[in-house]
């Protein structure tokens, strides 16, 4: 692998975890599109690593505080909504980073999660805050984050759109969603982390790992904190739009590519 291409998908990786249009759908359509080859396990771990350090040092405060004030309700709601995803992450994972791998499949989930963010937009209230969510509210978005198994959903764009459907807030959606994340991440991080340790890190992807770990570290710090602030007073449409015309392009190029 070449630094550049690391380079380049730590930066993608970065943005695209906390951004709700699918890391994993672009890091087999960023590949595709420009002809690289598979970067591997140990690469993916490198990217996987990069995001959480980067939620760890954004949120590590708001971390402390939740489990000083473990008996309040949002350590356990966190929790609660983590469990549906670890379980089906630990039994179907690798089944569909396999089969969902097809950039036609990959373009069609862009579409669709990008028009179904678009109706959340348009109908949830955006009322609620971080302090007035319920058990049903953290099954929900555990629930859904389940889809993000498969690339192209966005575990982001889903749990983020189901948090609209419930009637919160953009910007406490977003936030739930980044503190969701954190033991995901971290959970399937450690599981791809086997592979690495019994095997090691083979000596030309030394230098990428450590770098494709740091730009992603270093973008997902600035999608988590810029995006908090753009959803303060903007919408999703962006990201539907995004979601839309790159999803339609890679149709296009399927077919003609």
């Amino acid at each position: 692998m070449e630094i550049f291409q690391a380079i380049v998908l730590g930066i993608v990786q970065g943005l695209t975890e906390f951004i709700p249009v699918s890391s994993s759908g672009h890091l087999v359509l960023v590949p595709w599109l420009l002809n690289w080859k598979d970067f591997g396990l140990t690469f993916d771990v490198a990217l996987h690593m990069g995001t959480l350090f980067a939620l760890i040092l954004y949120f590590w405060k708001e971390w402390l505080e939740i489990f000083k004030k473990w008996k309040e309700p949002l350590l356990w709601l966190i929790v609660l909504g983590c469990i549906p995803a670890a379980i089906f992450g630990y039994k179907f994972d690798k089944y569909f980073e396999t089969v969902f791998r097809s950039p036609l499949l990959i373009a069609s989930f862009l579409i669709g999660m990008g028009l179904l963010m678009l109706v959340a937009e348009k109908i949830s209230k955006k009322e609620r805050k971080l302090e007035s969510m319920t058990i049903k509210d953290a099954l929900e978005i555990g629930f859904a984050q389940v889809l993000a198994l498969m690339p192209g959903v966005s575990r982001s764009g889903i749990t983020m759109t189901a948090g609209l459907f419930t009637g919160l807030t953009r910007e406490t959606t977003a936030k739930f969603s980044f503190l969701l994340a954190t033991p995901i991440i971290l959970g399937a991080g450690l599981l791809k982390l086997r592979h690495v340790v019994k095997h090691g890190i083979p000596g030309p992807e030394f230098y990428p790992f450590i770098i494709g770990t740091f730009f992603a570290a270093v973008s997902g710090y600035m999608a988590i904190k810029y995006l908090l602030k753009y959803l303060r007073n903007h919408t999703f449409y962006i990201f539907v739009w995004y979601r839309l015309i790159f999803g339609a392009i890679i149709i296009v190029l399927y077919f003609f590519k």
